[in-house]
């Protein structure tokens, strides 16, 4: 009798994706810290998993039912994600936020897995302001997906950063001079980025009042 086909949906490894060996599957898991991936009996509800992202098992009653979201764009075009009946944001996705003590002040920013709550990346300058960090953690964002071919959506709870990230400009008014060169080479750095590549990223609004902080938030509020 032949063995039945399994296919196996990997969230996060070496390569996300959908495979259809376990020793593929095996390769792309296999010493990832905090890797995610389970098996299905078939290749429909893999893609669904797969769309929907990770829902961790819970003793032996079975993985969690997946959150649905429901899109909604505004009058300027700005993609949010809205509760659904059952609520909750899609976990399978980055979570970019800033922080600045004053503004202009030290300026950071980091993206978080939203799944696991695990920092992916992180950038800090001396003086810079809050909208100035969002906006450049939505591109940092967008260069790491691409760049590891990873399909997450990417949250951020910043309209303006969304904004000027779809116009391919940081709007900033923080002066050029001696103390803000760096960061403004940084900023073009990014602006050039926007401009030279092209990327399928779904980036949207993070609903605070529905789901609380944002898991990338600094927690300084």
């Amino acid at each position: 009798m032949a063995k039945k086909q399994k296919y196996y949906v990997v969230w996060r490894g070496k390569e996300p994706g959908i495979y259809t060996d376990w020793h593929q599957c095996e390769k792309q898991v296999k010493g990832f810290e905090q890797a995610q991936y389970k098996s299905y009996e078939s290749l429909e509800a893999a893609e669904a998993a797969y769309a929907n992202g990770y829902t961790p098992t819970i003793g032996t009653g079975g993985p969690k039912k997946a959150r649905v979201s429901v899109l909604e764009k505004d009058a300027d075009g700005i993609v949010s994600v809205k509760a659904g009946t059952e609520g909750g944001p899609i976990l399978n996705s980055l979570a970019v936020d800033a922080a600045c003590s004053g503004n202009p002040g030290v300026m950071e920013y980091q993206g978080v897995y939203v799944a696991s709550a695990s920092r992916v990346f992180h950038y800090k300058a001396s003086l810079g302001t809050n909208n100035i960090g969002e906006f450049l953690a939505i591109v940092h964002g967008l260069s790491y997906l691409k760049k590891h071919n990873l399909d997450l959506v990417l949250y951020s709870d910043s309209v303006n950063a969304i904004s000027w990230v779809r116009q391919k400009r940081c709007k900033s008014k923080l002066p050029v001079n001696d103390k803000t060169q760096e960061l403004w080479d940084y900023i073009h750095r990014a602006e050039q980025w926007l401009r030279s590549n092209t990327y399928t990223t779904q980036i949207l609004k993070w609903d605070t009042d529905q789901w609380g902080e944002i898991p990338a938030d600094f927690g300084r509020k």
